[in-house]
């Protein structure tokens, strides 16, 4: 069994570690707090699993919030707090994103793994899941532990989430999509983030041709790569008539039932099997390592 199959099946108690954290953290300042004006930035998977924060914490009425990777931040533009997802702690645009935080009016808090890491005096908070850290290259665990935190943090995680998790886990793929060699990932809202980073787990781990969008912008062009052979899975609810449209391309169409980040579960699953059929390692995918440490950073 590899690494990343270990720390997959993992995710539900992780889930359920992080929630009773997020519990601990309210009433602090450690992370953000209802009116703060936050940017939220990662790399990578991060910079998904911030793109779905954002989007909870604004829809959520907490306050603007935007979600940037983390070297694209845009220089000048005042925030209140600057929330960093790193996994590693070594990033090195993280790193030199917080250094220049530094002297401003912005807050920083940093959520990670590993808090030996210079991660632990370049944030003026840090928030560790040492709990939910990986061997593996390919993020699972670690990312949706950091949104789970976040997410029960607004109050927007319950108990039945934690248990979509452990079907996503035990119960089989949807049929036939294993036997697709195109996908397309949808999303609406803070599932858009979800989407983007289910075609990255399937690019990452099985090399495979993935694409992802926000459901709407679907019709917008991207239908017309849909045939017998694609699967087009969507995270969250289902826009009225696409999955007609879908069906009427021959291709296969994949609607979640599960809460949405359980469903991001489903398709780590996809991308390990078909790592498996195709004869790759998960754990140690071509020209990628755990962290992206730049030789002038």
């Amino acid at each position: 069994m590899t690494f990343v199959q270990t720390e997959l099946a993992s995710q539900p108690a992780s889930w359920s570690r992080a929630a009773e954290l997020a519990d601990g953290l309210r009433g602090t300042d450690r992370l953000p707090v209802a009116g703060e004006r936050t940017a939220v930035v990662g790399c990578g998977t991060s910079y998904y699993m911030a793109q779905a924060y954002a989007a909870l914490r604004e829809g959520a009425g907490q306050g603007e919030t935007d979600a940037f990777a983390a070297s694209e931040f845009p220089a000048g533009r005042r925030y209140d707090r600057v929330v960093a997802l790193t996994r590693s702690g070594t990033t090195t645009e993280v790193l030199q994103l917080l250094a220049a935080a530094r002297g401003t009016a912005a807050r920083t808090t940093a959520i990670t793994a590993d808090p030996e890491t210079p991660i632990s005096s370049a944030a003026d908070d840090l928030v560790v899941l040492g709990f939910a850290d990986e061997q593996s290259v390919v993020q699972t665990r670690f990312a949706t532990t950091a949104l789970t935190l976040l997410r029960a943090h607004l109050g927007l995680h319950t108990e039945s989430v934690v248990a979509d998790a452990e079907r996503a886990v035990a119960e089989p793929l949807p049929e036939g999509v294993t036997d697709c060699s195109q996908f397309t990932f949808l999303g609406q809202g803070w599932t858009v983030g979800l989407a983007n980073e289910g075609a990255l787990k399937m690019r990452e781990a099985a090399l495979a041709w993935t694409e992802s969008y926000p459901a709407m912008e679907y019709r917008h062009g991207p239908i017309s790569i849909t045939t017998e052979g694609t699967a087009t899975w969507l995270l969250g609810p289902v826009p009225d008539g696409l999955a007609e449209q879908v069906g009427a391309t021959g291709g296969l169409w994949v609607a979640g039932e599960l809460d949405p980040l359980a469903e991001l579960v489903r398709i780590q699953r996809l991308a390990l099997a078909l790592a498996d059929a195709r004869g790759l390692d998960p754990d140690r995918p071509r020209h990628l390592t755990r962290s992206v440490i730049l030789a002038d950073g």
